[in-house]
C-alpha cells in the first residue's frame, strides 16, 4: 500500500515539476504570433517599398538584387538560407509594331504601344527600365488581316460568332481580357483558324466602367494607356525541360520540340491598351455585338467584324537562356526535422509588383521576423518550416516548378502541406482556396485574426458575411506557384489573399504609390494576412497531429460528382464506382478521425509513451499521403504534367478551377463529337476517378487488402 502511495505521490510531483520548470504549450507561441507585440506594418511598408523601387523581371539585374535583399533578410533573421539557381528559357521583347489601317483609301494608323507615365510618378526616372510591353512566348512573325471582335476569346464565344455566320479564319482577333487566361485566348484563337491575337484592357471591366470615372493616380482605375502583360505559355516550367529540372548541363528539347508541344502559340499576338482597342472598335464593322459583349456607357458601339478594318502586327521575340534564383530559409524542425511544412511567394513581377507579387513578398518576410522573435522566446519548431521565395512565376511557374521537380521524390515522402500567398493585398476583404482537408484549419485561423478593417470582428466574421458562394476556393487553375506541389506530386496546398482581381495587374502602375492609396494605405491588411498565414503554418508545424480533416474532402468530392452526374444523366453514364469510392473515403476519414481522438484520450496526465509517439507518427503519415493517393502516373489526358485527377486547369482556361478535370475534359470533347467512343471515354475517365478515390480512403485506413 505504501509502495502504491508513493508511486502516486511521484507521479503527481513529476507532473507538478513538468508543468512548473517545462517551456510553455506551442499554443502560447502561436497566440504570440499574431499578437500586435510582434506585427510591425512599418517594416512591410519599407519591405514593399524598397523590393518594388524598379521594375524586376525574372532574369534581370535588378531581380538579382531583389533576391539579395530577401536573402539577407532571412540570414538576418537567423534563419539559415541559400539560392538555388535554375538555367531557363526566358523570352524578351525584341522589335514589335502594329498598324491599323481603316480603308484602302485612308492612311495606316500607327499605335505607340507605351504605357504613359502620371504626373508626380516617382518612379519616372525608372521607367524605361520596365520591358516594352509583350507576351512572354509569344510566336514571332508578321500577320495582316482584317479584325474580329469576339469578346472574352473563350470557346463559347467563337460558337456565338458562328451562329451570327462570323468565320474567323484568317484574320486578327480583338479580344478582351477578363474571363480566362490570356494563353488560352490566343490558343482558342488559333483553333478558330485566326492568324493573330490582340488582347486589350476594356475599360468596362478595368477602367471604372467609362463615364465620369477617374483613374490612377486619381482613382484605382487602370488608366487608358496601361497594358496587361504577361505570359501566354500554357505549361509549367522551363519550355525546353519538361518534366525535369533546369540544372546547368542538363539535357533539353528543342524550340521545334517546344512549339510542338502544344503548350506555346503558333501565331503572333500582343498586349494592348484600352484606348488603342478602342480605336481598333471604332473600325470595325459588320453585325452588331451581342449587348453582354459590349463595353462600357460611352464606349462605341461594339461590331463583330470582320474589317472593313485591316492591322498589321509585327512581332519578334529573343529567346534565352537566363539564370533564376529561388531564396529558401529553413527552420529545422526538433522532434520530426523530416516533415517540411512550406510557405512560399513568388518575388519576380514584370514592371514594379507592389500588388503582384510583392505584397507577398513583404508578408513573408514579415513571417520570417516574426518567427525569428519566437525563436528568441524559447519556441522551436516540432517539424521543419522552409520559405521559399521563387523567381520566373510569371513565364510559367518556373521557379517553383524546376524546385519541385529536382526534389520529387523527397517531397513527395516528406512535404506536409505547401502554403501560397502570391498577391497578399489588392483590397478589402479575404479569400482563400485550398484542398478540402484544410478546411477547418483556415477557418479556425482565420477565427482568431482581428479584420484589419473591423476591430470589432475577426477575419472569419468578415469572410462569412462577405460570400455568397462557397466560402473557401478550390486549387484546380494553374494561376500561381501551388501548382507543381498539388497538382504535380499530391501535396495539400492552400492560398490567400485580401482582395480579388485589381484593376492595375501587371501593368506598370502596379507600384508602391497604387498600393498606399488604394491597396492598403496603413497595410494593416498585409499584417492581417502574414498572421492568418503564419498561424495556419505554426499549427501544421507545431501539432502532434497534423490537424487535416478528410470529411470534408468526402463532402465536396461528393457534391461535384452529384453535379456531373446531373449534367450527363441522358448519357448512358454511371457515377456508381465514383460514389462507392467517396463512401470508403468517408468511412476512413471517420475512422483515422476517431482513432487521433483515442491516441489523445489516452495520454492522460504524463507524457505520452513511446508506442503512444509511433502511433501518431504512423497516423499523421497516413493523413500526409493521403493526397498523394488522388495523382495518378499517367496524368491527364494530353497533359501528363497534371497527375491530380481531383483539381487541375480547365484544358480551354489555365486560370479555370475545376474538379475531376479529365471527366470534365471527356465531357467537354464528347459533347462535341457525340459518339459512343466519346461517350466511352467519359466513363473511363469515371473509373480513373473512383479507383484514385479508394486509394486514398486505402491510405487513409492504413492497412493492406
Amino acid at each position: 500500500m505504501l509502495k502504491t502511495t508513493g508511486a502516486t505521490f511521484l507521479a503527481i510531483a513529476t507532473s507538478f515539476f513538468i508543468l512548473l520548470f517545462s517551456p510553455p504549450p506551442k499554443s502560447y507561441y502561436h497566440s504570440l504570433f499574431i499578437s500586435s507585440s510582434l506585427s510591425d506594418n512599418a517594416s512591410i511598408s519599407h519591405h514593399l517599398r524598397t523590393l518594388t523601387r524598379r521594375p524586376h523581371v525574372a532574369g534581370s539585374q535588378a531581380n538579382a538584387e531583389a533576391a539579395s535583399y530577401v536573402l539577407s533578410t532571412l540570414s538576418a533573421c537567423n534563419i539559415k538560407a541559400h539560392i538555388v539557381s535554375y538555367d531557363v528559357l526566358l523570352t524578351y521583347p525584341y522589335s514589335r509594331s502594329l498598324t491599323l489601317t481603316p480603308s484602302p483609301s485612308e492612311p495606316p494608323i500607327t499605335f505607340d504601344l507605351k504605357q504613359e507615365i502620371y504626373e508626380g510618378d516617382p518612379y519616372a526616372d525608372v521607367a524605361d527600365e520596365v520591358l516594352p510591353t509583350n507576351h512572354a512566348y509569344a510566336k514571332s512573325g508578321s500577320v495582316v488581316g482584317p479584325v474580329v471582335y469576339v469578346n472574352y476569346g473563350r470557346v463559347e464565344d467563337y460558337g456565338t460568332l458562328k451562329e451570327m455566320g462570323v468565320n474567323v479564319t484568317g484574320t486578327v482577333v480583338l479580344a478582351r481580357y477578363g474571363e480566362i487566361y490570356r494563353g488560352d485566348i490566343v490558343m482558342n484563337a488559333f483553333e478558330a483558324g485566326a492568324i493573330g491575337a490582340l488582347v486589350y484592357t476594356d475599360r468596362k471591366d478595368y477602367g471604372g466602367g467609362g463615364g465620369d470615372a477617374k483613374w490612377f493616380p486619381d482613382d484605382k482605375w487602370m488608366p487608358p494607356s496601361g497594358i496587361q502583360v504577361g505570359t501566354v505559355y500554357n505549361g509549367s516550367g522551363d519550355p525546353t525541360t519538361p518534366g525535369w529540372a533546369s540544372s546547368e548541363g542538363c539535357e533539353r528539347v528543342s524550340i521545334e520540340e517546344v512549339e510542338s508541344s502544344g503548350d506555346v502559340p503558333l501565331i503572333p499576338s500582343m498586349p494592348i491598351s484600352g484606348a488603342d482597342g478602342e480605336t481598333i472598335l471604332r473600325l470595325i464593322g459588320g453585325q452588331i455585338a451581342k449587348d453582354n459583349w459590349q463595353g462600357s456607357i460611352d464606349a462605341p458601339t461594339y461590331r463583330v467584324g470582320p474589317g472593313p478594318g485591316v492591322v498589321n502586327l509585327e512581332y519578334n521575340g529573343k529567346q534565352v537562356i537566363a539564370t533564376i534564383q529561388n531564396v529558401m530559409g529553413v527552420i529545422e524542425g526538433v522532434e520530426e526535422p523530416d516533415r517540411f511544412v512550406i510557405l512560399g511567394n513568388h518575388r519576380d513581377a514584370w514592371t514594379f509588383g507592389a500588388v503582384d507579387p510583392n505584397s507577398g513578398t513583404a508578408a513573408l518576410l514579415e513571417v520570417a521576423q516574426r518567427l525569428q522573435k519566437l525563436q528568441r522566446s524559447g519556441w522551436k519548431p516540432r517539424r521543419t518550416i522552409i520559405l521559399c521565395n521563387w523567381d520566373a512565376e510569371e513565364y510559367g511557374l518556373t521557379g517553383s516548378t524546376e524546385w519541385v521537380e529536382e526534389n520529387r521524390d523527397l517531397l513527395a515522402s516528406r512535404a506536409v502541406a505547401y502554403l501560397n500567398v502570391d498577391c497578399a493585398v489588392s483590397g478589402a476583404g479575404f479569400h482563400a482556396s485550398g484542398t478540402p482537408q484544410l478546411d477547418d484549419l483556415l477557418k479556425q485561423a482565420a477565427q482568431q485574426v482581428q479584420d484589419p478593417d473591423n476591430s470589432s470582428q475577426t477575419i472569419y466574421e468578415q469572410w462569412i458575411q462577405s460570400t455568397e458562394s462557397s466560402l473557401i476556393g478550390r486549387l484546380g487553375g494553374a494561376g500561381s506557384d501551388y501548382a507543381a506541389f498539388l497538382q504535380h506530386i499530391g501535396v495539400p496546398a492552400a492560398d490567400m489573399r485580401f482582395g480579388a482581381g485589381y484593376p492595375v495587374y501587371h501593368s506598370m502602375y502596379d507600384d508602391y504609390t497604387w498600393m498606399e492609396k488604394f491597396g492598403d494605405p496603413m497595410f494593416h491588411r498585409n499584417v492581417a494576412v502574414a498572421s492568418v498565414w503564419g498561424l495556419v503554418a505554426l499549427r501544421l508545424a507545431d501539432e502532434e497531429f497534423l490537424p487535416f480533416n478528410y470529411h470534408s474532402y468526402a463532402l465536396e468530392l461528393q457534391k461535384r460528382a452529384e453535379d456531373l452526374e446531373n449534367e450527363i444523366s441522358d448519357k448512358g453514364i454511371t457515377f456508381s464506382p465514383l460514389f462507392k469510392s467517396i463512401e470508403e473515403l468517408s468511412k476512413a476519414a471517420r475512422k483515422i478521425n476517431n482513432q487521433k481522438k483515442e491516441i489523445k484520450e489516452a495520454k492522460g496526465w504524463t507524457s505520452m509513451r513511446r508506442n503512444d509517439h509511433v502511433k501518431a507518427r504512423e497516423l499523421n503519415d497516413r493523413l500526409m499521403m493521403a493526397e498523394r493517393a488522388f495523382t495518378d502516373r499517367d496524368g491527364l489526358l494530353r497533359r501528363p504534367w497534371y497527375k491530380h485527377l481531383i483539381y487541375a486547369p480547365s484544358r480551354h482556361n489555365d486560370y479555370g478551377s475545376t474538379s475531376f478535370p479529365g471527366i470534365d475534359d471527356a465531357i467537354e470533347n464528347a459533347k462535341n463529337l457525340n459518339t459512343a467512343e466519346s461517350w466511352h471515354v467519359v466513363q473511363h475517365e469515371v473509373w480513373r476517378v473512383a479507383r484514385a478515390v479508394k486509394h486514398a480512403s486505402l491510405v487513409l485506413d492504413g492497412k493492406l487488402t
